[in-house]
């Protein structure tokens, strides 16, 4: 059994060893590969997935056929679709692996018990949350005043090896532009321009 998601964890807060030993009780490990689906648009989403290794997406389609990436996660990160999730309704987005990759997956049973008899883990799940809905409200509050060029420089920044990891397309479904605005944007910034 892998520890990364015990050592992600006390890398935020330091859990008792009766902690840890609860925690990988109530944890289940799962591999998906590469354009398999964690998540489909309409299922609920009954898990929520740390990343171990790999990658994942999370994304609509629009009336127009066009996706909209509102979430890539590596190693290291969560995904899941938070309001399937909590509150048992269908899910919105469909979470697609975009590499073969191996998740940490929790319930909702199971993350509600460890809320409220892991006093370390509860620390650790607000810091999430909190860290999780102030990157969503920065990202939402940049995309009017943003120009496209920063947009791509703020991905950069958040995702530094995703240029190496996914097409280019899924990049600029990310940012709401075409592969070919992405082509001029790559070319302007490699040029400093």
């Amino acid at each position: 059994m892998s520890n990364t998601f015990i050592q992600h964890i006390n890398s935020k807060v330091k859990l008792t060893e009766a902690e840890v030993d609860l925690i990988q009780k109530h944890i289940v490990h799962k591999k998906i590969r590469k354009k398999h689906y964690f998540l489909q648009e309409g299922d609920v989403c009954k898990y929520t997935a740390f990343v171990e290794k790999g990658l994942l997406r999370s994304y609509t389609i629009h009336n127009n056929g066009n996706e909209h990436i509102v979430q890539f996660a590596m190693e290291g990160w969560f995904i899941a679709d938070l309001y399937s999730y909590l509150s048992g309704e269908t899910a919105l987005y469909n979470i697609e692996a975009i590499e073969d990759s191996e998740l940490v997956l929790m319930s909702k049973a199971a993350n509600d018990l460890l809320l409220q008899q892991c006093p370390n883990y509860q620390t650790f799940m607000l810091q999430v949350i909190t860290n999780a809905y102030v990157a969503l409200q920065k990202r939402l509050s940049a995309i009017p005043h943003l120009t496209v060029d920063e947009r791509y420089q703020h991905l950069l920044q958040q995702y530094p090896t995703l240029p190496n990891r996914v097409p280019q397309h899924m990049i600029a479904a990310y940012l709401g532009i075409t592969p070919e605005t992405l082509s001029r944007v790559r070319r302007r910034i490699t040029n400093g321009k």
